[in-house]
This record gives structure tokens, sequence and C-alpha cells, in this order.
């Protein structure tokens, strides 16, 4: 079983402490407790959501919004790029979900 952290009482969202694949169960530790079913393969320091958040919905982390989300999150699933825009850096929907790169920036 991998093992996930909830900062704050009022966080949707909780850090996993390992890799975790897709069925896998996860432990909730923190300001929570309890299991969860993981939806999708989420990396080690990624967040998963451990409560559904709808479109548009903040994503909350250390007690405070991070962002919203882009698309319908389901309790288990990664909570990332894909379907979470940044509310620190508005160019969060132009990076690259799997590297973290932007994608409007030219590396060479």
């Amino acid at each position: 079983m991998t093992v996930a952290f909830k900062i704050h009482a009022g966080d949707n969202v909780a850090t996993l402490l390992a890799d975790a694949a897709p069925g896998c169960r996860i432990e909730l530790r923190g300001e929570a407790g309890g299991v969860l079913p993981v939806n999708e393969r989420v990396a080690l320091g990624h967040k998963v959501a451990i409560a559904a958040i709808e479109t548009g919905a903040q994503v909350v982390k250390f007690g405070i919004p991070i962002g919203s989300a882009t698309a319908p999150i389901a309790p288990g699933d990664w909570v990332h790029l894909h379907n979470c825009a940044s509310g620190f850096d508005e160019r969060s929907g132009g990076f690259d979900v799997v590297t973290g790169a932007g994608k409007d920036v030219a590396y060479d």
C-alpha cells in the first residue's frame, strides 16, 4: 500500500510519498485517515484528489487554493497540468504534462 499525506484539514488533494499504479490503494495520513484507490499512475510527490472536484472548483493544498479544476476530477485521480490550472502561473495550460517544460519557450 502506498502512502499519501494530506497537509491541511481543508485540502482536497494529498501528496504521494511513493509511486502509485492504477488500482493501488493509498493510505491517507496527516490531516486525514482512511484508504483510497488510485485511478491512474501517479508519481511520487504528485497530487491525488481525495474528494470530487468539479470543473471550475478550487484545488486546495496547504489549506489554500493553488488552482482550479479544468475538468471534473474524481477521488483517486492524478491532479496535474492536464486537469488543473495554476492559480500562480497563467501559463500552466502551456506546460508539458510530463516534464513541466513550457511549450511556449524554445529550449536548445
